[in-house]
């Protein structure tokens, strides 16, 4: 790919399913970007009514030497948008247009356009190919790696959905230059998410250079996607479908997801409700007596400079426990966490109502 300067490739090792993930800038318009994806008439490029104005005519372009057919598929922006009734706008599209099972799908967009074109991806004719072009730094690092793709319920979040793999990641970093500031805040809280789960030294270094992450720094950009991927690659690659270690990805989500289905879905980002569930996780972590009161002192300061919430919306315990129950990783009724057992270090684990209740109170605010 000699025509991509700077390129940084992340394998994901998943046997015949297995892809990479390429990161660096200028790719929408590099050639050897889209070399060797499957052979198909038709393409489809999935975005939003934000993403598409900025890059879809690009996308297309670089496309149309690939494809006879380049269609575009508008869907409306936002989280509140993720739903039955804006799936079938890309059903619409692919049996309007005559798709058959060899066309590929291209998600152009953040985390909502790639699980949803994931999911059509998986259900149309019982699968066609896609590839994810996240334009989002949240979709870079987490969303559109790993195969996770769903819509949600008004009951939960993400709660129908499929796993299934793409044929590629294409992580442009410059279109993260186009980002909102609060978008960029809402994608570090899944950077730094990687830190305290698996590799405290990355922590270190986000903390370092987090100046220059919120400058939209491209070295500093670049290091950040990179090591966020390699740390989920080589996770999913061990536990593809979440029957074990993958849950630790989750770190935050349990409360965070709660706050997202309580306030309505759209009120908070994806990543400023993960952003403060961390800092309640990290809470319920102390006082289980897994980490000390410095680390969440720490944490919690870090999270508050990459511009993110620490305290979150007073709804009340039995809200959060109500939402929590319906949470994907909940047994038996049973709520689970991912907490750091210490730093650097992830666990899934119950804990009792009252001490998480006691934690929600102490954590929010009217």
């Amino acid at each position: 790919m000699s025509d991509i300067p700077h390129l940084e490739r992340v394998a994901i090792d998943l046997g015949d399913r297995s892809y990479p993930i390429l990161i660096g800038g200028q790719l929408l318009d590099a050639p050897s970007t889209w070399a060797d994806l499957p052979k198909a008439s038709a393409a489809f490029i999935v975005t939003n009514d934000t993403v598409g104005p900025l890059y879809a005519q690009r996308l297309a372009a670089a496309l149309a030497g690939r494809y006879s057919q380049v269609h575009t598929v508008v869907l409306p922006d936002g989280e509140s948008h993720k739903d039955w009734q804006t799936l079938n706008l890309i059903f619409d599209a692919l049996l309007g247009q005559g798709a058959d099972r060899k066309t590929v799908l291209f998600a152009l967009g953040g985390g909502v356009v790639g699980d949803m074109t994931g999911f059509a991806a998986a259900c149309y004719m019982r699968g066609v190919p896609f590839v994810q072009v996240p334009t989002t730094l949240l979709a870079q690092v987490d969303s559109s790696v790993g195969g996770k793709t769903a819509i949600n319920h008004p009951i939960g979040k993400n709660m129908i959905g499929a796993f299934y793999q793409p044929h590629r990641v294409v992580c442009d970093l410059d279109t993260l230059q186009t980002l909102p500031q609060r978008e960029m805040s809402a994608g570090l809280a899944e950077v730094i998410k990687y830190g305290p789960i698996a590799d405290m030294a990355f922590l270190d270094w986000i903390d370092d250079h987090l100046d220059a992450l919120m400058a939209r720094d491209p070295q500093a950009l670049a290091h950040a996607v990179k090591r966020s991927c390699e740390i989920k690659a080589w996770v999913v690659s061990q536990d593809e479908r979440e029957g074990g270690i993958r849950a630790i990805l989750n770190f935050g989500h349990t409360f965070g997801h709660a706050i997202e289905a309580g306030l309505g879905f759209g009120e908070w980002l994806h990543g400023e409700a993960v952003g403060c569930g961390m800092v309640m996780a990290s809470h319920l972590s102390q006082r289980l007596g897994l980490v000390d009161e410095a680390f969440v002192s720490r944490f919690t300061a870090l999270i508050d400079r990459a511009g993110l919430p620490t305290v979150g919306p007073k709804l009340g315990a039995e809200v959060y426990l109500h939402h929590m129950r319906v949470d994907k990783k909940a047994e038996a009724g049973e709520i689970k966490f991912v907490l750091i057992d210490k730093p650097g270090s992830a666990i899934v684990r119950g804990a009792p109502d009252g001490l998480v209740s006691q934690v929600i109170d102490d954590c929010c605010a009217a």
